[in-house]
Parts: structure tokens; C-alpha cells; sequence
């Protein structure tokens, strides 16, 4: 059997959703592919050449080693949803999508081993989209009380353009519109992913308790710019705040652009380019070399960019429906390695040999 699933970009609500508020994400064409055989023991084994490393473990023992030991977690959480295993498997492990570089590399092969593990249970189930990013999301965030959100999880599995709020209660909604092209940007820096979720979460979270002794009825969906002068904040605070409301009313003013029967691109361009500014400026998650390569998109016809994931190195994107290769070039001139990338299918079974 073989497996792929997408990575993602996030246009809209980036470091917002592990704080509540919604996000616009979008599966990119660029996948990993799991593929898998039965074994007649109860041994796992998982090649992954890309990186030269192979994991063996036993179902009889799933006990974790690392502080991420996703394959079994996927296990684990696919145990307590009802699936049975008696017999182990043997995979290979390949990708396209750039490791650790916030394309969600890891989310798209936990999205993949998931549905992968759906179908060699000893009571196989074709699980739907949102069933499988509910299981992801529980083996790589909830197992390991990670800092990040559920966007990774549902953008990959349920692929294409999404609108996804967390919270009051879960909901996705496709978004029903061709952008074309963008080019994705990889600057080789290294980023550390959880420190950075950590220090941007945390610090916005203990500003809104601090802000709750005074209102516990203020929250992050609702609080406006004018309602910060109710609250004794200091300037780093206040700036954070401020900065963390901007880029929400920037995701439904996207929402609205997106959904409008022409768009227009220089907007939406714009509207990426304010999400940067303030993930740069405020969150302060941007490099020098990330801002070079967004100069020189713009410089070469984009319409707008943006850091991508977590940031501290890692990718951007240009958006650049009319002239890509000319927006690869830039990039790739100013030391980056570029990809042109589209709205990709979610995870899929490709093959069932």
C-alpha cells in the first residue's frame, strides 16, 4: 500500500491557532508518500532513507524513548479509537517536503501514518479527513504536550484552501478558490520549532490571565484594540497584543477577499504582506535572510509573502499566479532553494498493492 499526504503553507493566522483563533491554510503539492507490507511478527520496522535512519520497535512495547516518538503514539491513539493490531508492518518513508523547515514535514507523515495504520489494523476502517487529522493531532500535540495547534494536522489531511477554527467547538470549511501559483522559499536555516511555539504561546497566554483577573470574560476571539487601554499593560505586552489582534482581523479580512467572486490580487497580496509585518515586528520570528528573499519576490513581481510556520529560519512563500519562474529566480538568487507550489489533495491512498 502506498500513502501520500501534502505539507501546507498557512496564509492566514500564523502562531494563532494554538491560542484559539481560527487560521487559512493551504496544502501544497509537494508530498510524502508511506508505503507499507504486513508482517507475520509483531515487529515494526520503518525505513526513512531521505535521512539514512531506520526505526524498529515492537507492538508489544510501546513505551517511548524520545520526546517525540511519533510512530508510536500513532499506534497508541489508534488503539484507544478502537483498532486492533496483532501483526507488525514494514514501511518505507519518502519526501518531497522540506524537514523542519515549517512546511509541516512531520505533521504530513503523522497525517500519512495514521491513515496508513487505519488500513492494516486487524479491522481496517476508511476513516474520513477529519477523522484522521483528530487522531494526528492527538499523537503529535496532545500525547507529548506539545505547544502547537491542530492547523498541520487538518491541512494535510483534509488538503486544498480551509478556513479552521478550534474552538468554541471544531469546524473546517473548504474555501472554494484557485489562487494558482506560489513559491515557496526554503532560506537552510535551522529553526527550533518548539522553542519558538513556546515562547510566542506562552507569552500571550500569560498576558490574557493576567488580563482575566481584571475581566474574566476577555478573550482572545473578542478583545479589541480599544479595550487595552481597560487593562494596566506594559508596553512590550501591550505591542504583543496589539499585534496578535491585528493579524486575527487580517484573517477575516482575508475570508472576505477569498470569498469574493473576483479577487483582487494586489489586496489579498497586501493582506499577506501585513500577516509578515506583524509576525516580523511583533513576534519578532522573521531572519534577515527570510526578509531578503521576501524583497526579492516582491522586487520580481510577487504580489505579497509571508514567513511560513513557526519561523526563525525555515521557509517563506510569494504569491505569484502570473510570472512564478520569474519569482523562483529571485529567490533562489538570493541564496534560498525555491519550489513552485500549488492547492494540493489531502492525504490519499495512491496505491493498494
Amino acid at each position: 500500500m502506498e500513502i501520500s499526504t501534502p505539507g501546507r503553507v498557512c496564509l492566514f493566522g500564523e502562531h494563532q491557532d494554538y491560542l484559539g483563533l481560527p487560521v487559512i491554510a493551504m496544502a501544497i503539492s509537494m508530498r510524502s508518500v508511506i508505503s507499507g507490507i504486513a508482517r507475520n511478527d509483531t515487529k515494526v520496522i520503518i525505513r526513512k532513507p531521505d535521512i539514512n535512519e531506520t526505526e524498529k520497535f515492537d507492538l508489544d512495547n510501546l513505551n517511548y524513548h524520545s520526546t517525540r516518538d511519533y510512530f508510536k503514539s500513532g499506534i497508541k491513539v489508534c488503539k484507544d479509537f478502537g483498532f486492533n493490531f496483532s501483526s507488525g508492518f514494514e514501511c518505507e518513508i519518502r519526501s518531497e517536503i522540506p524537514i523542519k523547515a515549517g512546511t509541516s514535514s512531520s505533521s504530513s507523515i503523522m497525517v500519512g501514518w495514521i491513515n496508513f495504520l487505519s488500513q492494516y489494523a486487524d479491522n481496517p476502517k476508511l476513516l474520513d479527513a477529519k477523522s484522521i487529522a483528530m487522531l494526528a493531532y492527538k499523537a503529535e500535540v496532545i500525547e507529548f504536550n506539545s505547544p502547537g495547534g491542530m492547523m498541520d494536522q487538518y491541512s494535510t489531511s483534509v488538503g486544498d484552501l480551509i478556513y479552521l477554527e478550534s474552538e468554541p467547538q471544531i469546524k473546517v470549511e473548504h474555501i472554494d478558490r484557485a489562487l494558482g501559483a506560489f513559491v515557496l522559499g526554503d532560506s537552510l536555516e535551522q529553526k527550533d520549532t518548539i522553542g519558538i511555539l513556546s515562547r510566542c504561546r506562552d507569552s500571550r497566554l500569560s498576558i490574557m490571565s493576567e488580563m482575566k483577573e481584571f475581566d474574566p470574560d476577555v478573550n482572545f476571539q473578542t478583545i479589541s484594540s480599544d479595550q487595552l487601554d481597560l487593562f494596566e499593560l506594559d508596553d512590550e505586552k501591550r505591542h504583543l497584543m496589539l499585534g496578535t489582534i491585528k493579524n486575527r482581523d487580517l484573517l477575516y479580512q482575508a475570508k472576505v477577499e477569498l470569498k469574493k467572486p473576483n479577487l483582487d490580487q494586489n489586496v489579498f497580496g497586501r493582506l499577506l504582506h501585513d500577516h509578515h509585518k506583524v509576525l516580523s515586528e511583533c513576534l519578532k520570528v522573521s531572519t534577515p535572510q527570510i526578509e531578503y528573499m521576501l524583497k526579492s519576490a516582491m522586487d520580481a513581481g510577487a504580489f505579497g509573502g509571508k514567513i511560513n510556520g513557526s519561523g526563525g529560519g525555515g521557509c517563506m512563500f510569494a504569491y505569484c499566479p502570473e510570472d512564478p519562474e520569474r519569482v523562483k529566480a529571485a529567490i533562489e538568487h538570493a541564496g534560498g532553494i525555491a519550489r513552485i507550489v500549488y492547492a494540493a489533495d489531502g492525504t490519499r491512498i495512491d496505491s493498494k498493492g
